[in-house]
Parts: structure tokens; sequence; C-alpha cells
């Protein structure tokens, strides 16, 4: 954190830090004392400052829940140090399959078999076993099928901030391609 921060920005820092997972921006307001927009001040311009520093760490915003990361740039270094599996590179199925979730969710796999034209299951589990997506429920229709959508994984894997992000950034023709440009950096 550059030597210019606030005290309310170290005590962020620092609750973040201890955080084991993602922190709401109403926990961390809360916790701080101050009300949300300032807090969410706070936070936006931390995660500039990390930036600008190319800082091993970055702040990462999902949904509204905070939480640190490591910055992807140092990924290398740091698959070295823990011998990490490199990331795997999603195949042409999986990606095609993601993107329908995506921009369909909660979509059944029913659905996306009739958009593909092919049986889903494997891909759909393949998905599941990444943590890519997740069971957002049942349909209420005979059989009850389960309906997917996108999971935080998939948010953290693709660097945004919700799904809303991407899908406003794409038409749902550049959709797949978007998710591999994303999957590529």
């Amino acid at each position: 954190m550059p030597t210019h921060s606030t005290d309310k920005e170290k005590m962020l820092e620092a609750m973040l830090f201890a955080s084991p997972g993602s922190v709401p921006l109403a926990s961390l307001a809360e916790a701080l004392g101050c009300d949300i927009p300032l807090t969410r001040n706070l936070l936006s311009r931390m995660a500039e400052a990390y930036a600008k520093d190319q800082s091993g760490i970055q702040l990462q915003e999902i949904d509204d829940t905070y939480r640190l990361c490591t910055n992807p740039i140092y990924y290398a270094s740091i698959e070295r140090l823990l011998k990490l599996k490199p990331r795997r590179a999603l195949s042409q199925t999986l990606l095609e399959t993601l993107a329908i979730i995506t921009y369909k969710q909660p979509v059944t796999k029913a659905i996306i078999e009739d958009i593909r034209g092919v049986n889903a299951d494997h891909a759909v589990n393949k998905l599941m076993e990444y943590g890519l997506i997740m069971e957002k429920g049942r349909l209420d229709a005979p059989g009850r099928p389960i309906l997917f959508g996108t999971s935080d994984e998939f948010l953290l894997y693709y660097g945004l901030k919700s799904v809303q992000e991407l899908l406003a950034s794409s038409g749902d023709e550049t959709l797949q391609l978007t998710l591999e440009e994303a999957q590529a950096q």
C-alpha cells in the first residue's frame, strides 16, 4: 500500500487481509465505522493505488463484496513457488457451454442441449468440477430439472465484478469470443 494511504485505507487493508474470503461492502463499512459511499470510495482508491504501483496484490470486487488477492501478472512466479499445475485452457465445447450458461442463466441442461444440438452432460459436469458453474435451483416443471448459472469462481477466473459487466461489454454474438479472450489473459 502506498505511503500516502489514509488510516482508514490501512484498516480496510488489514481487515481484508485477515478475512478468509470475500467481505460484503456493508460489513466493511460497519466495521470501519463509515457509511457505504465513503467505504466504496476508499476501496476504489486502494484498488487504483495497487494497480498504479503494479503491486503484488490487488483488490477484487465481485457483486459488492471485496477481497485481496494476488496480482495475475505474477501468477507464473507463484506457480513456481507453490508448484501449482498450470491453469488448463477450456476446450471449445466447454467454452460454448459456458457462454450459453452465462448468457441464458439460470438455464437447464435440456436448454443447453437444444442450443448446442448435442448432449451436454460431460461439459456441464466438467464446468461444475472446475467450479465455474453451480446449481441455482430447480425449474418448476415436470421432473424439476436443475437450473445452472455461473459461480463466483467464474467471476474470479475471468477477472469480472459481475456477469452484467461481461454481458454489457459484449453482444450475444461475441460472448464466446469475449470468454476466450478473457481466458487467454
